[in-house]
């Protein structure tokens, strides 16, 4: 009927009454009001009603016009519903397509089109947008769980544990499929996991060195529970945790006071270890030097003695052989040695002849440093005569001990 009304549009003719006097010899365009008079007429003979302005009643519908309308208004629908599959998928968002409430397929970001309801329906999924799971307290009323947060270490002791696990999604069709409440599920995961870390760990431990290391092992440990989980066909939850952080690790509130005072005498005792082990390296050191350098200086001191001792004993075999060679020569050379040695430490000599019991004073150490004759003291003397001759004057040095050394020699040689 639709068709047939567009094409009389078309047709300049179309609303003419060919039996109305006033419009049979005209031939200009119809008026709108006519027209749309006439399509009401047409549409409620077609329902069966009258026309709207009570006129005279349209022409009869044919079976033909009532099909093509009918036919086009389903054309219509259907192309509507059509239509309304398409749909849009955004970068960070994954289109799963369910047909009858089953998995079908994941479509990526664009334009996509399935069946649409109720054979097919489509979920949106966000891939990137992160999720947080807060176990042991509640950053929205700033409120404490102490159901979830008190955990017990390996050493009998409790401790509250308060954490923040960050995830998103790693897989659309597991995320759906495989979690009824995935924040639930998350969050159960990682309780579960804190607590067999803390239980197996100290707790100073878990307190002050070791927390960054237990939120490391926790989250290992969370993935690796989150993609063992299977549920039916899907192994995997299709979660992947981005960050596990410690927001709080402290005794019970309870014991906190006596947990400071234990914390202080700890820190105590560290501090004098730490002064013990500064005195310790700052004073066994310097005995270990000590120490090395008497075992060096003893070491050397052995080493000079045993030398002197063997070159003393190869120069006594040698004056040996030489004394038997010629003892008188040899005995008289031994002799001079000893006293030039002996007087070449002393600055002062006191000579007493024999048998005359007079003194001689010497003093060699201002003949040394004046280089001018000596006369004996007289107040040294026991006697006006002298016991030896007069030390020559204006004598040099060596002169003099020369000289001194022959009067010896010669005196005792009278002797004998």
């Amino acid at each position: 009927m639709i068709t047939g009304l567009l094409m009389s549009i078309n047709d300049p003719r179309w609303g003419n009454n060919q039996s109305d006097d006033k419009r049979g010899s005209d031939q200009g365009p119809p008026d709108l009001e006519d027209i749309w008079r006439d399509f009401n007429k047409r549409l409620g003979g077609m329902f069966g009603r009258g026309g709207a302005g009570g006129g005279d009643n349209p022409p009869p519908v044919s079976p033909r016009q009532w099909g093509g309308g009918v036919g086009l208004i389903a054309g219509v629908v259907v192309l509507l519903w059509l239509g309304s599959g398409f749909y849009t998928v955004d970068a960070s968002e994954r289109g799963v397509v369910l047909r009858f409430g089953k998995f079908q397929e994941v479509t990526k970001e664009g334009l996509q089109w399935h069946i649409p309801y109720p054979f097919e329906s489509v979920e949106l999924v966000n891939m990137t947008r992160v999720r947080t799971v807060e176990i042991g307290f509640r950053a929205s009323d700033r409120a404490k769980d102490l159901h979830e947060s008190l955990m017990l270490t390996d050493d009998e002791n409790i401790v509250s544990i308060q954490l923040a696990v960050q995830y998103t999604l790693s897989d659309a069709a597991e995320f759906l499929f495989s979690n009824k409440d995935p924040d639930a599920m998350v969050k159960q995961v990682a309780e579960s996991a804190m607590r067999e870390i803390v239980g197996k760990s100290k707790m100073d431990f878990v307190l002050y060195e070791g927390r960054e290391a237990v939120a490391k092992e926790a989250h290992l440990l969370i993935q690796r529970i989150l993609n063992d989980y299977k549920l039916g066909d899907y192994k995997g939850s299709g979660i992947q945790v981005s960050k596990v952080t410690m927001q709080n690790a402290q005794p019970p509130e309870q014991v906190q006071e006596a947990f400071n005072d234990a914390v202080k005498a700890g820190q105590d005792r560290e501090r004098l270890k730490n002064e013990g082990q500064s005195y310790f390296n700052d004073v066994v050191p310097k005995a270990e030097g000590s120490a090395a350098r008497l075992r060096e200086e003893a070491m050397g001191y052995s080493g000079r003695v045993v030398a002197q001792a063997e070159g003393d004993a190869s120069r006594f075999k040698q004056v040996f052989a030489e004394y038997a060679k010629a003892p008188e020569v040899t005995r008289n050379r031994m002799y001079i040695d000893a006293m030039q040695q002996v007087y070449s430490n002393t600055s002062k000599i006191m000579i007493d002849a024999k048998g005359n019991g007079n003194l001689l004073y010497l003093p060699l150490d201002k003949l040394m440093q004046s280089g001018q004759p000596v006369q004996p003291d007289a107040a040294s003397a026991t006697s006006s005569k002298p016991a030896a001759p007069e030390t020559p004057s204006a004598l040099p040095r060596q002169d003099a001990d020369s000289r001194s050394r022959d009067a010896l020699r010669n005196r005792e040689r009278g002797d004998r």
